[in-house]
């Protein structure tokens, strides 16, 4: 990993730890406990792909798992938080940039049930029945609210702070790729440029049109001049 995805990344982890273990799993709310620490690997892997998102995801599961109040199997969350990092990753844009809210909504919702489904499921391998007692279809449901509830404070700004760690401006013109796919979505936002730019290469067009007439026509005087000296001397 790049060092300012690390000198990111670390910070963020540790406060969302921090919060989720002193602040949210104090709320005592029905069902699950809100995952801040699973929405802080979610946006981080939306702008930094597959390979950033499980790397995270893994180190950041590693510390919850090591962090106390932690009453089960150390790496059994590592392992959780590294898949749903992967796979959040993968749905990152080849532009690099999400056109709309839409699909980060999915890939939350999507992270909240696998996330609940493999960490029981994993639990279960391994003798902790706890799932059972509380109720799979209660924890599913109260996961995905929560960190429905949480995404749109957390995982926006988390992407913004990504994209500024990768160098990428918050909003383009259309120049900051060399293909030209990375401005590509933010055209909308520089109305009026597009207009300027075609008029103003059609002025050079005829501009150059103009010099190239006048051009040819001090060519062909000149050419006229010599056909006619030439045809006085033959005469003579």
């Amino acid at each position: 990993m790049r060092i300012n995805r690390i000198l990111l990344s670390a910070p963020l982890v540790v406060v969302a730890l921090v919060i989720q273990v002193t602040i949210l799993a104090r709320l005592q709310l029905p069902g699950a406990v809100p995952d801040l620490l699973l929405l802080v690997v979610v946006g981080l892997a939306l702008v930094y792909g597959h390979v950033g998102g499980a790397l995270i995801g893994f180190f950041a599961g590693l510390l919850a798992d090591l962090a106390p109040p932690s009453d089960h199997a150390i790496g059994r969350y590592a392992l959780v938080l590294c898949v749903i990092g992967y796979a959040a990753g993968l749905t990152k844009p080849e532009s690099g940039r999400h056109r709309s809210a839409t699909l980060p909504l999915i890939v939350v919702i999507g992270a909240a049930i696998v996330s609940t489904l493999m960490y029981a499921g994993v639990g279960a391998l391994v003798g902790d029945t706890a799932a059972r007692h509380v109720g799979i279809v209660g924890l599913l449901l109260s996961a995905t609210l929560y960190d429905l509830l949480l995404a749109p404070f957390v995982v926006p700004l988390l992407m913004a702070a990504a994209r500024r760690t990768e160098g990428e401006p918050l909003t383009g013109d259309g120049t900051s790729s060399p293909s030209g796919s990375g401005g590509a979505g933010y055209g909308w936002l520089t109305t009026g440029t597009g207009l300027k730019a075609s008029r103003g290469a059609m002025k050079s067009v005829r501009a150059g049109a103009r010099i190239g007439s006048q051009r040819g026509g001090l060519l062909g005087k000149s050419a006229r001049d010599k056909v006619g000296r030439i045809k006085g001397v033959k005469r003579l």
